[in-house]
């Protein structure tokens, strides 16, 4: 399966915009729309704005000449911005069929004097990760309204799959995106310098607690206790792998869970490294000393 949402795009409206596609074992394809308008940040959120407001969102709203980039619905899910062919929902044709509206206007081909940037590879980045191909099977693209030398074969439609411009699709009437330049298109996102989809950050895995109440009842008691005798063992065997590792405690008292004589001379020693002397080194756990533990071996402090 391909990218359903393109990290680096804004997410607009909320994320519902179709449903499931009518012809899944379809190739998929890229439908390239322009908006008929200016371009620019402003133009951005008014335009955005309006084709959630008229219900005919695409997929994807992208201006050539910011790199701005923003998604409205998931790829593998139908858009809006294609009329019907009779009784055939173009818009839920093939595997995908992901729609572009660039900001722009067909009369003035983008192509022309755009900026693509990172942005814009990740957008042909998510295309292409559909098995969408680098090829245009309808053809010529419409340089004028009513271009009557523009393909809109039903068959080529059902059964191709690569980019189409707005203008090849069957039971619709517009000409754009206008006669932009395939190759250009392409050539600002090559297959080899296409960024990979950012991977998810892994969680840092999460520090386990030490009660420090817990600890010193724990210090206070055990070694009064029955050879194997512990009070609050899940706190003391993390004190204890910490005072192992600082080579305070050796490997056989190191997992036993009992706060006995030798862990209180082992923390003990932890006090005196931290520079305490006398009655501060006393082998009961203290919260400054624990919290210095903590730090250094990777456990937190619940005071």
């Amino acid at each position: 399966m391909g990218e359903i949402w393109i990290k680096e795009a804004e997410r607009l409206g909320d994320g519902s915009i179709g449903g499931a596609m009518d012809s899944p074992s379809a190739p998929g394809r890229a439908i390239w729309h322009s908006t008929e308008s200016g371009h620019g940040n402003a133009s951005f959120t008014n335009v955005g704005r309006y084709l959630i407001t008229i219900g005919a969102e695409p997929h994807i709203l992208y201006d050539p000449t910011t790199d701005r980039l923003a998604q409205y619905g998931p790829l593998n899910q139908s858009a809006r911005a294609l009329r019907n062919d009779g009784s055939t929902r173009t818009n839920r044709t093939g595997k995908v069929c992901i729609q572009i509206e660039v900001l722009a206007r067909a009369s003035k081909p983008f192509t022309g004097y755009w900026k693509p940037g990172p942005n814009f590879k990740a957008l042909m980045r998510a295309i292409r990760s559909w098995g969408i191909p680098d090829v245009w099977p309808a053809g010529a693209l419409a340089d004028r309204y009513g271009d009557k030398d523009v393909s809109r074969s039903r068959t080529t439609w059902a059964t191709k799959g690569g980019h189409f411009g707005h203008c090849n699709v069957p039971g619709n009437d517009h000409w754009d995106p206008g006669n932009i330049s395939k190759s250009a298109l392409f050539a600002a996102a090559p297959k080899d310098s296409t960024p990979a989809p950012p991977k998810p950050s892994t969680p840092a895995p999460s520090q386990p607690t030490v009660d420090l109440s817990n600890l010193v009842a724990a210090a206070r008691r055990d070694p009064g206790l029955k050879q194997g005798g512990t009070t609050h063992p899940a706190d003391v065997k993390i004190v204890e792998a910490a005072l192992k590792a600082e080579g305070l405690l050796s490997a056989s008292y190191a997992s036993d869970g009992a706060y006995g004589s030798t862990t209180i001379a082992a923390y003990r020693a932890w006090q005196r490294k931290c520079g305490y002397s006398g009655a501060d080194a006393d082998g009961i756990p203290g919260k400054s000393s624990l919290e210095k533990l903590g730090v250094k071996r990777g456990f937190k402090v619940k005071a």
